[in-house]
């Protein structure tokens, strides 16, 4: 969840992670990894921004991967099959701190072949460095800081002062999403103002029909289900929602199908959609995995 909701931002926001990562705050449109192979390999909360000079490769993630250095050789190889003329930066930005040294690894290495890439370990950056963009403003609460507190009170001082209202309510429901890696959600409800985030596309498919609703039937009923056919379903949400963005419209009984799957299968079937290149290998994956 916590992966795809920076790949909305970094999709929704390209001129702001430009200007972070590129320096200049040029416009990037989204290039599909199937155009750079019939069979782009998978990787989670992948995107790829192009322009006609460069393109920004980004991964996020929360976990540790001993895959990620081959996959951004790998990418950097087909992109310069299909555009050599094209400069790429490839970052991995990772959310939140593990013990494991596979976060410090900026290189892949085989006989004869050396490729480099970078990584950036939020929680190393200044949060300063992040408060500057709007559309970077929910990951300042993962960057260095001596009170998270203070940060996400910062965050949401800044996110009313945004003149857009889809803008505004996008990003503060995708702080409250990203906060709760670090921050327990009472605090996260005190601190952001609960009637913008609801505005948010992001709150009504994640947390309103999701993680809200568990959380409430969790309390109410003292059982666990509650939370966790919350989590399920805002997680059907938020994939039908990215599938959307990829194929439009899902047939109805696709749809009805998707939100009975259980959280092992959303998310099987998430990574595995990251391969798709028609609607209809939804629908075949529904028929021999559902």
């Amino acid at each position: 969840m916590y992966d795809n909701v920076c790949k909305f931002l970094a999709e929704s926001y390209s001129q702001d992670f430009a200007q972070w990562l590129l320096g200049e705050s040029i416009g990037l449109t989204q290039l599909d990894p199937s155009e750079l192979s019939v069979a782009p390999i998978r990787a989670d909360a992948l995107i790829l921004l192009a322009s006609e000079q460069v393109v920004l490769h980004l991964e996020f993630q929360t976990q540790p991967d001993p895959d990620i250095p081959f996959r951004m050789a790998d990418y950097r190889l087909r992109l310069y099959r299909r555009y050599p003329h094209k400069a790429m930066r490839q970052v991995v930005i990772y959310l939140k701190p593990t013990g494991s040294e596979l976060l410090q690894q900026t290189v892949f290495a085989i006989p004869g072949m050396r490729h480099e890439f970078e990584v950036i370990r939020l929680w190393e950056v200044p949060t300063a460095n992040l408060l500057q963009y709007p559309g970077l403003l929910p990951l300042a609460i993962l960057g260095y800081t001596e009170d998270k507190t203070q940060t996400l009170q910062q965050i949401a001082q800044q996110v009313e002062a945004l003149p857009n209202p889809i803008t505004k309510s996008n990003v503060a429901a995708a702080t409250s999403v990203l906060a709760g890696l670090v921050l327990e959600k009472t605090v996260i409800r005190q601190i952001l103002r609960e009637e913008i985030v609801k505005e948010s596309v992001i709150y009504q498919d994640i947390l309103e029909q999701g993680l809200q609703q568990g959380l409430q039937q969790g309390l109410q009923q003292g059982l666990q289900q509650g939370l966790q056919q919350g989590v399920q379903t805002g997680e059907a949400t938020l994939l039908l929602r990215l599938l959307k963005h990829r194929f439009g419209d899902l047939e109805p009984e696709v749809e009805t199908q998707i939100r009975s799957l259980s959280t092992d299968q959303l998310e099987a079937l998430g990574e595995a959609s990251l391969d798709f290149t028609h609607l209809n290998e939804v629908t075949t994956w529904l028929e021999h995995n559902a």
